[in-house]
C-alpha cells in the first residue's frame, strides 16, 4: 500500500522537473522525456506502444495508462484496494485519507491531462499522497503495522532516487568536459528537482554547484528525507523494531545492516574511483532483494 502511494508522488516529481526541462530547453525536451519513462522502469512497455517520446504521449502513460502498472491512476488504485482489504487494521484517518485520494485522482484523472493543467495535477497527487503520509504519523500506533508501512515508503523512496541517478549518472561522472556548459547545469538541476531537493542543497552548499557534491548529498547525506542514507537509517530503526516486537532476527535484518554500514562507512570519493554507475546498480540489486526477503521472512506472500 505504501510503496504504491510513496511511487505515485515520484512519478509526479519526475513529471514536474521533466515538464520544466521541455518548457525552457526545446532542443532537449525528447530526451528529457526519455529519461522520465527509462527512470519509472517502463521503458520497454512504453516503447511497445509509442514510437517517439512526446508530452502527451509520456505524460498520458504515466498518469492515466491503466496498462502501465506504475502509472499514477494505476498505484493509486492498487494503494487503495490493499488499504480496503486491511481497513480494521488501519485508523479511520488512515483509510479515509487513502480512499479520498483514489477518488480525487480518479476523478483528475478521468481525461487527459493538458499540458496547462499538468503542474496544478501534479501538485494534487502530491498533496493527496502527503494527507494520507500526515493521518497515519498522527494517528496510527507506533507497531507492527505502522512499522511495515514506513518500510515500504523508504524502500520505494530509496529506489526512485537510486534509479534517478541511474539515468543521469553520466552528468556525474567528475569529466572536466561538463563542467560549465549549459547542459551540465540544466541536467543537476533536473536531478535535484526530480527528488525536491533543490533548495535544501542550496541551502546546504550555499550555491555551491559540483557532481561530487550532489552526488554526496542525494547518496549519503544524513539529513535529506530522500537521500539513500537517510532511507536506510529509518529502514534499520523499523526492521529493529519488528525485530523486538517478534523476538526474531531475520536474514532481512542483516542484509538492511550491510547496506547501512556500506552507506556509513564510504565515501564519496570512493564511490566515484570505483564507479558510480556500478555503485548505483549494486545498490538498487540489493534494495529489491531486501525488499524481497522482507516479504518472505514476514509471510506477505502466504
Amino acid at each position: 500500500m505504501f510503496r504504491q502511494l510513496e511511487r505515485s508522488e515520484n512519478i509526479s516529481r519526475l513529471l514536474d522537473a521533466g515538464f520544466r526541462i521541455a518548457l525552457t530547453r526545446s532542443s532537449a525536451a525528447e530526451s528529457e522525456w526519455a529519461s522520465v519513462v527509462a527512470t519509472t522502469g517502463v521503458k520497454q512497455l512504453y516503447e511497445k506502444k509509442y514510437d517517439q517520446y512526446d508530452a502527451a504521449n509520456v505524460i498520458d502513460f504515466l498518469l492515466r495508462d491503466k496498462t502501465n502498472p506504475s502509472s499514477v491512476i494505476s498505484v493509486i488504485e492498487g494503494s487503495r484496494n490493499n488499504a480496503r482489504l486491511v481497513r480494521t487494521a488501519l485508523t479511520r484517518e488512515v483509510w479515509e485519507a487513502t480512499n479520498e485520494c483514489w477518488m480525487t485522482l480518479k476523478a483528475l484523472l478521468s481525461s487527459p491531462v493538458r499540458t496547462r493543467e499538468l503542474p496544478e495535477i501534479l501538485s494534487t497527487i502530491r498533496h493527496q499522497s502527503a494527507l494520507v503520509r500526515g493521518a497515519l504519523h498522527g494517528t496510527m500506533l507506533r507497531n507492527d503495522i505502522y512499522d511495515f508501512a514506513r518500510l515500504g515508503t523508504f524502500l520505494e523512496r530509496a529506489d526512485n532516487t537510486a534509479r534517478i541517478l541511474d539515468v543521469k549518472y553520466y552528468v556525474l561522472l567528475p569529466s572536466a568536459s561538463f563542467v560549465g556548459s549549459s547542459m551540465d547545469n540544466v541536467q543537476w538541476e533536473t536531478i535535484l528537482r526530480s527528488v525536491s531537493a533543490r533548495g535544501a542543497y542550496r541551502w546546504h552548499h550555499q550555491g555551491e554547484i559540483s557532481p561530487i557534491s550532489i552526488a554526496n548529498f542525494l547518496i549519503l547525506s544524513r539529513q535529506l528525507p530522500r537521500s539513500l542514507a537517510f532511507c536506510y537509517a529509518k529502514i534499520m530503526d523499523n526492521l529493529t523494531y519488528l525485530e523486538e516486537d517478534y523476538e526474531t532476527r531475520h536474514k532481512c535484518h542483516d542484509l538492511a545492516k550491510t547496506v547501512r554500514s556500506r552507506l556509513k562507512q564510504t565515501s564519496i570519493e570512493t564511490i566515484f574511483e570505483d564507479g558510480l554507475h556500478e555503485f548505483i546498480t549494486e545498490f538498487i540489486r540489493d534494495n529489491i532483494a531486501l525488499g524481497a526477503q522482507i516479504e518472505k521472512d514476514y509471510r506477505f506472500n502466504g
